[in-house]
């Protein structure tokens, strides 16, 4: 099996994750990029997996870490005033305006989370145990519980006001 072929295989089950992670890091007209750079990190780091977690906690803590690393290089950029003009016909994925909207309102909402918190929403939503939240971030599972607690009713006001501005 080629390299090629190994590193498709051993991603492809990962790739609505890492979807996920680049929609709630980047901004729409940036996701594509991002998730560029977190298929590289993943590339890159794919042969120091060694077995010790599993393929998908690895991945989700490169993935992260990319995409945190992104975030902070992004921010830096005094360019990104055009990302906030971004049109909203490109998120259209086949469902209705209404679903759309709400779905743009979610990423919109988990943007505005603190790094740590949108990764442990994002882990939360994909069903990632305490304990391998709290393997990839360094955190007690304690820590986890509280922080996920306080990110999901911060999640919902955010919604909530991002809904009433529309």
């Amino acid at each position: 099996m080629t390299g090629n072929a190994h590193f498709d295989d051993w991603i492809r089950p990962h790739m609505g994750a890492l979807m996920r992670i680049a929609r709630a890091f980047a901004e729409p007209a940036d996701q594509h990029d991002l998730m560029q750079e977190l298929m590289i990190s993943a590339w890159k780091a794919m042969p120091a997996f060694r077995g010790d977690a599993k393929p998908s906690t690895f991945i989700y803590r490169v993935a992260h870490n990319r995409a945190l690393t992104w975030k902070k290089r992004q921010s830096l950029n005094l360019f990104r005033a055009h990302a906030a003009q971004t049109d909203m016909a490109a998120l259209n994925d086949g469902g209705t305006d209404g679903e759309s909207a709400r779905l743009e309102a979610l990423y919109a909402a988990l943007r505005q989370l603190s790094p740590i918190d949108r990764s442990l929403m994002l882990l939360w939503l994909e069903e990632t145990s305490y304990a391998d939240m709290a393997a990839l971030h360094g955190l007690t599972e304690t820590n986890i519980g509280a922080r996920l607690t306080r990110a999901r009713a911060r999640l919902s006001a955010l919604i909530h006001e991002v809904s009433d501005e529309h």
